[in-house]
C-alpha cells in the first residue's frame, strides 16, 4: 500500500524546493540590479566570471559565487551594504561577536520584524497566550535579540519587560579565569529577574538561554519554587548548549508538564531556525530548520563547502542569507552539525546536535549568554 504522508511530504518539499529556486532569482535580481543593489555587491560583480542576472537562476547557482568571509562584514563604511532600493529608510546596525578584535555588523530595516512574526505564527497559543506579557533575558546594545523579542510580544499583544547583560564581559571574565567574578555575575542578572518577576506583571512567556534559564531554576529551588509557580507558562530559548540531555532535564526536572519549551538556532545573519515539534519518539533529540526561503542551512563535508553530506552524517553548517536587505551567498559557520530529513512542519534539510566546529571548539569561550 502506497505511503500517503511520505509522498505527501516529498511533493511539499518539492514544492518548497521550487519557491527557493524562484525566490533565490528574486533575490540575486534585486541585489544585483543597479537601480536597487547595495554598492558591495554592485561592485564585487566586476570580479566574477559570470554575471548575477542572467547566471542565477536557482538556488543551485549561488554555488557559482565565493564563498563568503564574515571578515567583509568587519569595519565600515557600513552604507556599503544598504541597497540602493531601501534608501531613505530607517536603518538599524546590529552586531555579532567583538569579544575580540572589531565586530561583525549588518543593515538592517525590518528583517528583525518578520523574522519574528514568523516564528510566531509557530508559537502554541495554549503555552504563548496571545496578549500575554514577556520576559526577555538576553543581551541588548548592539545586538538584535533585545528588540526582536520585543517586538515578538507587541505582535502578540503584549509587553516586554528586559533585563540587560553583556555577553562579551562574561567572556572576557571566562578567558582571564576569573570564575567567581563570572558567578557573581549571573547572580546580578537572575536577581534583576526575580524582582521582576515578583512585581505583579503577570508575565505568562519569556526568553532565556540554556545556562540563564538553569541558574534561575536552581535558585527558584533553592527557594522552594518552581518557574510554573511565577506564572511562566511558554519559553523560547537558544544557543548550541541545547543537547538532548540537557532539553530532557528541563523538560521533566526544571520545567514540569505544564511549561512549554521551544529551542531555537539563529544568529544576526540567518534570523530564527525553528525545532521540529517535540516528539517522545526522538528521544529529545532537537532538529532545527532554518526559516526557508530567507534563509537556508546546508550541512557539507569537512573538505568539500559544496558537498552535502548524507542524512544523519555529521558536516559543517554553510549559511545563505536570501533578503532584500542582506545577501549572503554561502557563508561557512563555526558550527557543525547532522544533516537531518524534511518533516511534516518543515519540508526541507534540517539539521541536529548543533555544536562548536570542532577546528575551533577549542578556542572558543562560552559564556553566561
Amino acid at each position: 500500500m502506497r505511503d500517503r504522508s511520505v509522498t505527501t511530504l516529498q511533493e511539499r518539499a518539492a514544492q518548497a524546493r521550487a519557491a527557493l529556486d524562484a525566490h533565490t532569482r528574486e533575490t540575486v535580481q534585486w541585489h544585483f540590479n543597479p537601480a536597487t543593489g547595495s554598492p558591495y555587491w554592485l561592485e564585487k560583480a566586476q570580479t566574477f566570471n559570470f554575471n548575477p542576472l542572467t547566471d542565477v537562476n536557482s538556488f543551485d547557482d549561488l554555488k557559482k559565487f565565493p564563498l563568503f568571509e564574515d571578515d567583509e562584514l568587519r569595519g565600515g563604511p557600513v552604507t556599503r551594504w544598504m541597497p540602493k532600493g531601501l534608501e531613505g529608510q530607517p536603518m538599524y546596525v546590529f552586531e555579532t561577536g567583538g569579544t575580540t578584535g572589531i565586530p561583525k555588523s549588518r543593515l538592517v530595516v525590518e528583517d528583525h520584524w518578520i523574522d519574528y512574526e514568523n516564528f510566531s505564527d509557530t508559537l502554541p497559543d495554549k503555552f504563548f497566550p496571545k496578549g500575554s506579557n514577556w520576559l526577555m533575558l538576553g543581551p541588548s546594545g548592539p545586538r538584535r535579540l533585545r528588540l526582536a523579542v520585543e517586538h515578538l510580544a507587541q505582535h502578540r499583544g503584549g509587553i516586554c519587560f528586559c533585563v540587560d547583560l553583556d555577553p562579551r564581559w562574561v567572556v572576557k571574565l571566562l578567558k582571564k579565569g576569573k570564575i567567581k567574578e563570572a558567578e557573581e555575575y549571573k547572580e546580578h542578572v537572575i536577581d534583576q529577574v526575580l524582582t521582576i518577576l515578583s512585581a505583579g506583571h503577570d508575565i505568562k512567556c519569556a526568553f532565556m538561554t540554556p545556562k540563564l534559564l538553569e541558574a534561575l531554576a536552581s535558585r527558584l529551588m533553592n527557594e522552594g519554587r518552581t518557574i510554573e509557580e511565577t506564572g511562566i507558562t511558554g519559553i523560547f530559548g537558544g544557543g548550541t548548549e541545547f543537547s538532548p540531555q540537557w532539553y530532557r532535564v528541563c523538560c521533566e526536572e526544571l520545567l514540569g508538564p505544564n511549561v512549554f519549551m521551544t529551542p531555537t538556532y539563529g544568529n544576526t545573519l540567518m534570523g530564527l531556525a525553528c525545532s521540529k515539534p517535540f516528539d517522545k519518539a526522538d528521544n529529545y533529540k532537537i532538529t532545527y530548520h532554518a526559516p526557508q526561503p530567507r534563509a537556508v542551512i546546508e550541512v557539507v563535508e569537512f573538505d568539500d563547502y559544496n558537498k552535502l553530506v548524507d542524512y544523519s552524517q555529521t558536516g559543517r553548517v554553510k549559511l545563505y542569507t536570501l533578503t532584500k536587505e542582506l545577501f549572503i551567498p554561502g557563508f561557512m559557520e563555526r558550527d557543525e552539525g547532522e544533516r537531518e530529513h524534511p518533516c511534516e512542519a518543515y519540508p526541507w534539510d534540517g539539521i541536529s546536535g548543533t555544536r562548536p566546529f570542532h577546528v575551533f571548539a577549542k578556542t572558543t569561550t562560552v559564556g553566561v549568554y
